[in-house]
């Protein structure tokens, strides 16, 4: 949803408000609708998120209007052992996001993170356990139940008169046993979880027990991979084989190529899943780029915002940033800014052009896919050094001006 920005100074007036009377703050804050309401919680720095949250009259109201990614962030502020209070209140869009950003680790699940939202949602509530479990794809499901327990399948008694459970092993209908691979596991969570589908949701409870002993980690991985990447492309993380073409190499001759088209602003907006105000450095950064913003009209400023966002987000996937913290897209403006700038001041200089003409010709991808052709060494993820010939083949010299 699309908060109303144009609150932002009355947002940052009340945060200013709840440091200095608590009592105040929370007498206005509650005279508020929820999206306003949401505004001042977006504004406010992830340390005192918690305690403005607190204020809030109805927070239930207003948790489910809050950008995916800052729900995110929120959670992992206040740490997941704690946040177990602020689930039963979230969307299934925001927890699932949630597991999207922050239960991965590049293109690989990060089970330690799994394991600790997984933790979360057993401390919260059966329900929302359940909504949970429901939202997320069934592989994942299935990749968290195996990565902590062997399940046997009971045979009939024909096939094995004799047959005994295994020990240690627990079953919650008679027919499927599981087993901690370790003793000193806790499988509290899991034991919430398996109770939970089978007491809600019967045939979820079946296809992810029964999964876990029948089928391949690797396709469970391989499918959970794909849900996730479609997710995430309609948030605005493209593909990594889709990011990396923003490291393309360009020949020496092709840095100062123009495209024959002149609209390269014509850029639309969308709902943008983490709450950015302005671009970092606006206001005192002295780059190319953020000179030649300053000479635009408002709606050219407007397209940019939303470009640089678009080529950050970019970034982050293909540099493998970490996209649960709250600190990678920060990061990754950083990058796109520094090094657009780079290929901004280079092309303007060989075309003979001002700053913002050729920002207002050329697009910002190509800009920094430039300013990247320049200073290679610096540009590259360290994925690229390290990961051999399988990610530099990525790196093709595109065809066409984008």
């Amino acid at each position: 949803m699309d908060l109303p920005r144009a609150f932002i100074p009355e947002a940052r007036r009340l945060l200013k408000l709840a440091r200095d009377d608590r009592r105040a703050a929370e007498r206005e804050l509650a005279a508020l609708r929820p999206e306003l309401q949401a505004t001042v919680i977006c504004e406010a720095p992830l340390s005192i998120r918690r305690k403005m949250i607190e204020l809030l009259p109805s927070p239930e109201d207003v948790i489910p209007l809050i950008p995916e990614a800052e729900f995110t962030y929120i959670c992992r502020s206040i740490g997941l052992e704690d946040a177990s209070w602020l689930l039963p209140m979230a969307t299934e869009t925001q927890l699932v996001t949630a597991f999207d950003l922050d239960a991965w680790s590049g293109l690989s699940i990060d089970h330690t993170r799994l394991d600790l939202w997984m933790a979360a949602l057993a401390d919260s509530d059966d329900e929302t356990m359940l909504r949970a479990a429901r939202a997320l794809d069934p592989e994942m499901l299935v990749l968290f139940l195996r990565n902590h327990v062997d399940v046997t399948l009971k045979p009939s008694e024909q096939e094995d008169p004799d047959w005994s459970p295994p020990d240690s092993s627990r079953t919650l209908e008679g027919q499927f046993y599981f087993v901690a691979k370790d003793p000193k596991d806790d499988i509290a969570p899991l034991l919430h979880l398996l109770h939970t589908l089978f007491q809600g949701d019967y045939w979820l409870y079946f296809r992810a027990i029964q999964a876990v002993k029948e089928e391949m980690t690797a396709d469970n991985e391989e499918w959970a991979l794909r849900w996730r990447t479609g997710r995430l492309e309609d948030l605005g993380f493209p593909s990594w084989d889709e990011s990396m073409r923003i490291y393309g190499f360009l020949r020496p001759e092709r840095l100062a190529e123009m495209p024959k088209e002149t609209h390269a602003l014509d850029f639309e907006s969308w709902d943008l899943p983490v709450w950015i105000n302005d671009l970092p450095g606006v206001q005192s950064d002295e780059r190319a780029f953020f000179r030649a913003v300053r000479e635009l009209e408002a709606e050219e400023r407007s397209a940019v915002f939303y470009a640089i966002i678009a080529l950050a987000n970019r970034v982050a996937v293909a540099d493998r940033m970490e996209l649960g913290d709250s600190e990678s897209l920060p990061g990754a403006i950083d990058k796109a800014t520094r090094f657009t700038s780079l290929g901004l001041e280079h092309l303007a200089t060989e075309v003979g052009l001002t700053l913002e003409e050729t920002l207002r010709r050329v697009s910002i991808e190509r800009l920094f896919r430039v300013g990247t052709n320049l200073d290679r060494e610096s540009a590259l993820p360290k994925s690229i050094w390290e990961g051999g010939e399988e990610e530099e083949d990525t790196l093709v010299d595109p065809d066409g001006l984008h």
